[in-house]
């Protein structure tokens, strides 16, 4: 089985979804495993590429892909994946990889079949079987792409990034894409992020906020909180469309799907479409007022009680632990 890794890469650094892929793909005992960059300037990312644990890297160079093109991209990773011979595609489910692998999937026709946001693999009869939830996290679909070509998502923070170095650097094969200036007609202008801040898709520790906090005007308690952590913030839908958060922070089926080691819930009730973008977190906590709250039903640890006094000293605690 050769299986191909998109690396999809944010300032010029591979980012870290792409790392866990790798390590996925390690796990399926592939034969062989290659990676693909597409991008504009990509010397930068192809001597980061030189020390994966790759046989084998292709490189679409685009200087039209200086602004991310979801046709464009896709297209030329297309025509990657038929240079390389490989016939599973992974790459991570951030905002891009949910965004280029159905586009990518349609290249195929017939042929291709995508399954998203996996969380598992297991094999069944020397076939690939991919777990995905379903239902906002309540039932778990197990799915066999019996075509060709099969394209996956991963979950971030499922699979550990990887660390190791080949033996021999892998081959750098550049690939001469053919794209139209029609494949260039949508494209993204600009990108603004929050600066100084992790975003909770990667993040291994996210403190989220609900409604219970009231309003932005408290929000510093939680930030404290994260910041005693070295955590991510998040928030609920709630919070985002009462215009508190920006929506980069919204954890939930209309947000973010986490998977952090510790996700904190600050006064957040426990909706249905906010526990199914969280419920695999590997540890939660939750903190709110009301006992009977949903959320106290998905928790390894619950504390009842006001927010307001428990965030303070939790972080000053937080704070006297991470000192020693």
């Amino acid at each position: 089985m050769h299986i191909l890794v998109y690396l999809e890469e944010r300032n010029g650094q591979i980012r870290k979804p792409s790392l866990e892929a790798i390590t996925t793909a390690k796990s399926l005992g592939a034969t062989k495993i290659s990676a693909a960059i597409v991008a504009a300037s990509t010397s930068a990312m192809v001597e980061q590429a030189r020390g994966l644990d790759v046989a084998e890297v292709f490189v679409v160079d685009e200087p039209r892909l200086a602004e991310y093109s979801s046709h464009a991209t896709a297209k030329a990773l297309y025509q990657a994946v038929l240079k390389s011979g490989a016939e599973v595609i992974i790459m991570g489910a951030t905002g891009r990889g949910k965004d280029l692998a159905p586009r990518l999937t349609v290249y195929f026709n017939a042929d291709g079949g995508y399954v998203p946001d996996v969380t598992s693999f297991t094999t069944e009869d020397g076939k690939l079987v991919a777990t995905h939830p379903i239902y906002a996290g309540k039932a778990n679909a197990h799915i066999r792409v019996n075509v060709k070509y099969h394209v996956y998502t991963t979950r971030p923070n499922l699979w550990k990034a990887s660390k190791d170095t080949p033996a021999t650097p892998p081959t750098v094969t550049n690939v001469s894409a053919t794209l139209e200036d029609k494949d260039f007609v949508e494209h993204t202008t600009a990108v603004t992020l929050s600066q100084g801040k992790l975003d909770v898709a990667e993040a291994d520790i996210i403190v989220s906020g609900g409604r219970g906090m009231k309003g932005p005007e408290h929000w510093n308690l939680l930030e404290d909180l994260a910041g005693a952590f070295g955590a991510a913030t998040g928030a609920s839908r709630a919070v985002v469309d009462a215009g508190w958060r920006p929506h980069s922070e919204q954890v939930g089926q209309t947000g973010k799907t986490v998977s952090p080691s510790l996700y904190v819930a600050v006064g957040i009730s426990g909706a249905v479409q906010h526990l199914a973008g969280m419920s695999s977190s590997k540890t939660i906590v939750a903190i709110n007022k009301d006992p009977n709250a949903p959320i106290f039903n998905l928790v390894d640890y619950g504390i009842v009680g006001d927010i307001f006094e428990i965030l303070p000293a939790l972080t000053e605690e937080i704070k006297k632990i991470r000192a020693h």
